[in-house]
């Protein structure tokens, strides 16, 4: 049974390695404004799990696997009553994060897990895992050497937990590895919804 991760996203990559799961990558390239446009009026949860599934939809149709789990997610910042993704640039990002500078998001990951048997979609169980993050209060002269890295705006609400924003984040109320961009405890719980251990997913050294 092979482990496929439908995201580009190398902080998921290394979550599940770092867990003891070397899946292959395969990005799905969803249209993810057209789909949100489509659900206007979804909750935040509805909205990242929608995405979430389409992407590990679209990759269990185009892979070539007789037996997998494939796995797909999108985060997203729920921050001052809005829905946030990757800020647009530079500008945006600089904006935001004084806006949540001193205060609270919420990190909302939606999750897809599908069972692939002899080629085919066995099985799909879904959910969402949400984590309080805490922000810090960065100076003029932080916050602008931050955007310069470009990091804000590759990420869901314009921060990291691992790697340079976590300087500039307080805490987290929940589970953190979902704040990075995937809840390990939540895809145990989907995986064991469609049949699978994940100690069988373990790499053998």
């Amino acid at each position: 049974m092979r482990v496929v991760l439908a995201s580009a996203s190398p902080a998921r990559l290394s979550i599940l390695r770092a867990a003891g799961v070397d899946p292959l990558v395969e990005v799905s390239a969803v249209d993810e404004d057209a789909l949100l446009a489509a659900i206007p009026d979804a909750t935040p949860a509805e909205k990242v799990t929608t995405l979430a599934g389409a992407k590990a939809t679209t990759v269990a149709r185009r892979i070539d696997l007789a037996d997998a789990v494939v796995i797909g997610c999108d985060s997203m910042l729920h921050v001052g009553g809005e829905l946030v993704g990757r800020p647009a640039d530079a500008a945006q990002a600089r904006q935001r994060w004084r806006a949540m500078a001193g205060g609270t998001g919420e990190l909302v990951t939606g999750h897809a897990v599908l069972r692939v048997v002899g080629g085919e979609i066995d099985r799909v169980a879904e959910g969402h895992a949400v984590t309080v993050v805490r922000f810090g209060d960065p100076t003029d002269a932080e916050l602008d050497a931050y955007l310069d890295t470009g990091e804000p705006m590759q990420v869901a609400g314009g921060f990291t937990l691992d790697a340079l924003g976590g300087w500039f984040v307080e805490g987290v109320d929940g589970d953190p590895s979902n704040v990075v961009g995937l809840s390990l405890p939540l895809v145990r719980r989907l995986l064991v919804g469609v049949g699978v251990q994940v100690t069988d997913l373990w790499r053998q050294d």
